[in-house]
């Protein structure tokens, strides 16, 4: 900072600290403002050392709550009664959910669904020609011969054609209505004409093509009722040429059937969808998913290594280096480490077959990992029901017959929770860094404050000796001439 004074009107100007005393005042002032920072420097290094607590934690935090969720694949009901199909034609496929029995099932599909279709007799010199103009109503149901049954739930659509509207125009209309019919153009070496055909396949979603035909028409298939189906009423301007039907089959040798190709309902926790007719049974399997249970298992073996392997890798000490980690000797991460390890080696009345993980192929390794042993898991997968209670039981009379997975669940719950220990513990690490923050501001003003009051003494000490030094000169130039002129 610049500071000027003078001293009459022939005294010195001070552009910068310690020129009017010829002290080095800037550097004087620079080192006793340092000094007085170094509380500042101490509790950034701390801030920094919080900070990397609440790094680590965090990862911790996110390791336990993979495990958590690990452990819980394992205690769902849906995990030990999942199963797998396996069919010997691709023409019929069993999609299986929680509730399906293993079995053997054979199919036979007899006929595909299928939607009705009708094309018009009429052909058009192109899709933009013209028809004719009036009413079209369209109605969703079923046929017996020419007798025709309206849908539950459902009523007519009617959509109004003008005398403008080209072909293409009467097709989207019919396709942006909520009919339940879509149309298209058939375009070919005779010219056009409409198809229409049922937007959602089954007996009950066939479709009767009604007119209002402005030239007094309406089953005369000239004008607008060319496109009528109504053979009750002996409409001749289109033909049918697909029937709506249901799909067809027999499941060891019950005959069902569907309005889709997908049979959702006919077998608990099994969908059967078929895409062909078939020339006889096929044969499907439905089995225990023992893909789906190893990886369960398997994964759950991958997130508590994870967990172990970040906390152990937060806590080490690395004797050669001499560095420490992060959370080296923190009580919280230690006790955790302890916890978990302990509990791995627990075990449990839940099963009378499987009392450890250890029993079921689930090794802890030298370093702290659990491995599966594939050979011993495999065997235990022979007998679901104990090794169901292994991981998945729930104690209710407290007679310690928790399953593993429950508890290492319940482990993770409880240092997740709203009290648990990596909850409260970074609270209080948060609190840390704030309570630092707000002592660093402290500290910082009154450094500012310090470093203020130093410039104004060292800038006050400048002015008095530069008067003095003007004043000396004064003085020595009097006596000079004294001497000189005696």
């Amino acid at each position: 900072m610049a500071i000027s004074s003078t001293s009459g009107t022939t005294g010195p100007s001070l552009s910068s600290l310690g020129v009017g005393s010829g002290l080095a005042a800037e550097t004087i002032v620079t080192k006793l403002v340092a000094l007085e920072r170094q509380g500042i420097n101490q509790l950034q290094t701390q801030a920094s050392t919080i900070q990397s607590k609440i790094s680590a934690f965090g990862k911790i935090q996110s390791a336990v709550s993979a495990l958590r969720d690990a452990a819980s694949k394992l205690t769902s009901p849906d995990l030990w009664s999942s199963t797998t199909a396996t069919s010997a034609d691709t023409s019929v496929a069993f999609t299986t959910s929680s509730g399906a029995a293993p079995g053997s099932y054979n199919v036979e599909v007899s006929a595909l669904a299928s939607g009705q279709s009708v094309l018009s007799n009429t052909v058009l010199a192109s899709s933009t020609t013209t028809l004719g103009s009036g009413t079209l109503s369209l109605e969703l149901g079923s046929w017996s011969g020419t007798t025709f049954t309206n849908k539950a739930d459902t009523t007519a659509v009617n959509i109004t054609i003008e005398s403008t509207d080209t072909l293409e125009a009467i097709r989207d209309k019919i396709n942006n209505s909520t009919a339940g019919v879509k149309a298209t153009i058939i375009n070919d070496a005779s010219g056009s004409r409409l198809v229409m055909n049922s937007a959602s396949t089954g007996a009950s979603n066939g479709f009767r093509v009604t007119t209002t035909d402005s030239d007094g028409g309406n089953t005369d298939a000239t004008g607008l009722s060319a496109l009528a189906y109504d053979p009750a009423n002996s409409t001749a301007g289109t033909t049918r040429t697909q029937t709506a039907a249901n799909a067809a089959a027999k499941v060891n040798g019950v005959d069902i059937s569907s309005e889709s190709n997908t049979f959702s309902s006919v077998l608990t926790g099994i969908s059967i969808a078929v895409n062909k007719v078939t020339t006889g049974p096929v044969s499907v399997t439905v089995a225990q998913d023992n893909t789906t249970i190893t990886k369960a298992i398997t994964d759950f073996a991958a997130a508590y290594t994870s967990l172990d392997s970040t906390l152990k890798s937060n806590t080490k000490y690395d004797a050669g280096t001499k560095t420490a980690a992060t959370l080296q000797g923190d009580s919280t991460a230690l006790s955790m480490m302890a916890s978990l390890r302990g509990m791995l080696s627990t075990s449990t009345a839940a099963s009378s077959v499987f009392s450890t993980l250890s029993s079921v192929g689930l090794q802890t390794q030298s370093g702290g990992a659990l491995t599966v042993n594939t050979t011993k898991l495999t065997s235990a997968l022979g007998n679901l029901t104990e090794l169901k209670k292994l991981f998945a039981a729930t104690d209710l009379t407290g007679s310690g017959a928790d399953g593993m997975a429950t508890k290492f669940r319940t482990l993770a719950d409880n240092l997740l929770g709203f009290e648990g220990a990596l909850t409260t513990r970074t609270a209080g690490l948060n609190t840390s860094v704030t309570n630092n923050q707000k002592r660093q501001e402290t500290l910082e003003a009154r450094s500012a404050l310090y470093e203020k009051r130093l410039r104004a003494q060292y800038t006050a000490l400048d002015t008095a000796m530069a008067s003095i030094s003007t004043q000396s000169g004064y003085v020595t130039q009097m006596i000079n001439a004294w001497n000189k002129s005696s």
